[in-house]
């Protein structure tokens, strides 16, 4: 039982000390998000914010919150493949480790880095005035954690069904990509078409988005338009998709890497 969490947190480990290593990578890492935040999010409020009587930067701020979390950790994750095929961790393949190990190692690591990441955006958000308060985020943060349980979950689906890097950088983006739109990380998904209603409701980006800006709204003490379904309706999708996704996912993986 000690070797197993002890893989579990040297795996861990060495995913946030990559990153720190990595100075380029931790850069980029936090541009994006925050270009999507000043530049969306700014141009949004100046746009429809008065008009609408909606705070929309705010709104793009916690969208892209949610959207670092749980993208950033199925990345994470999905970089396993690209770890099977490179460097020392090929050892970690070859050795007895134990297969759940490596995924969980893989979640908490993934999903320490992917905090680190937010800690620019928060930092960003607040210097642009976004309107959130230290309270807010305090309460924000186990909602995080669980965002990333289901990125690293999603990421461990996506994983276990694929077998080389180039085959992952294929579709990863494939994957992701039209769920920033889909899930309403930049703009309300409320009313769209019924093609777009449906795919919109079977991302899990989208209740991942939805819970973040419905505590959010829920410490506010009001009820905005903006947010799709109640908290507690998109805390449990999130939890059952987690669940979904980590059993199936997990099984496929172990399977697969039993049989090479």
């Amino acid at each position: 039982m000690f070797s197993f969490f002890s893989a579990i947190a040297t795996i861990a480990y060495r995913d946030v000390l990559k990153l720190f290593r990595d100075i380029p990578r931790l850069i980029f890492s936090f541009i994006f998000p925050i270009l999507f935040v000043g530049v969306l999010g700014t141009s949004m409020q100046a746009s429809f914010g008065a008009a609408s009587g909606q705070d929309l930067l705010t709104f793009t701020f916690l969208g892209v919150l949610a959207q670092t979390l749980f993208q950033s950790t199925a990345a994470g994750i999905i970089s396993l493949i690209e770890d099977r095929e490179n460097d020392y961790s090929q050892e970690i393949f070859v050795s007895p480790t134990n297969r759940y190990a490596i995924l969980l190692g893989k979640i908490v690591g993934e999903s320490a880095v992917s905090f680190v990441q937010v800690v620019g955006v928060v930092a960003f958000g607040l210097l642009i005035g976004v309107n959130i308060s230290l309270v807010q985020l305090l309460v924000l943060i186990p909602v995080g954690i669980l965002i990333c349980l289901l990125g690293g979950s999603f990421g461990i689906l996506v994983l276990a069904n694929l077998n080389n890097q180039r085959t992952a950088n294929q579709i990863f983006p494939f994957l992701i990509f039209p769920q920033l739109f889909l899930g309403g990380v930049f703009a309300p998904v409320g009313m769209l078409p019924l093609p777009l209603y449906l795919l919109s409701r079977i991302a899990p980006l989208t209740y991942a988005v939805d819970l973040v800006r419905g505590v959010y709204f829920a410490t506010e003490g009001v009820q905005s338009s903006l947010v799709l379904l109640n908290p507690w309706t998109n805390l449990l999708v999130v939890i059952g998709m987690f669940l979904v996704f980590l059993v199936i996912g997990t099984y496929v993986f172990v399977r697969n890497e039993k049989n090479r």
